[in-house]
């Protein structure tokens, strides 16, 4: 994969934005409170482009997606101590962080479609909202608010900037 930079493990992010230009989060089970767009890593020999529309299906159920936009460079993301250490005995090697190619996507149907348990992959995500993209930096875990900042700004021109965060969906109910 070109520019991607060593020592940081190759990952995906995926902008999901609806008719309203507003921004797909979750809440990762693992770290309540901890708000999220998808993400995740690539596979052997799997393009960026084929892995963030795997990511997405993957972590919530939606197939009916356009792609917009790319993020042109790698941005990377270093772990802290702590996440580090937990992350490099789960992936079995030794990373930096993450490099990780953005994609800005389009829903093309309703968010019926939305289900963070489709039993593709194990659930990341308790609860699932729609948040204006000020939202998504806010709430973001603090090693990935720089990166969600650059992502955000890349993607400014096809953002609602004055959006109002929809009601909170939560899959318990």
């Amino acid at each position: 994969m070109d520019g991607l930079p060593s020592g940081y493990r190759p990952n995906v992010g995926v902008c999901l934005i609806n008719s309203d230009n507003l921004v797909f989060v979750a809440s990762r089970l693992n770290v309540p409170g901890a708000w999220q767009m998808p993400q995740g890593g690539i596979e052997d020999g799997e393009e960026p482009k084929s892995a963030a529309i795997r990511e997405l299906m993957e972590e919530t159920g939606i197939v009916s997606a356009e792609i917009i936009a790319e993020v042109p460079n790698w941005l990377t993301c270093d772990f802290p101590p702590a996440v580090k250490a937990k992350v490099n005995r789960l992936w079995r090697g030794e990373w930096h962080g993450q490099a990780q190619k953005w994609f800005l996507m389009r829903l093309t149907k309703d968010e019926s479609e939305i289900n963070l348990a489709s039993g593709e992959a194990d659930p990341e995500f308790s609860e699932w909202k729609w948040a204006s993209p000020e939202e998504v930096i806010e709430q973001a875990v603090d090693y990935k608010r720089p990166t969600y900042e650059e992502v955000m700004r890349t993607f400014r021109p096809y953002l609602n900037e004055n959006g109002i965060a929809a009601k909170c969906k939560s899959s318990k109910w």
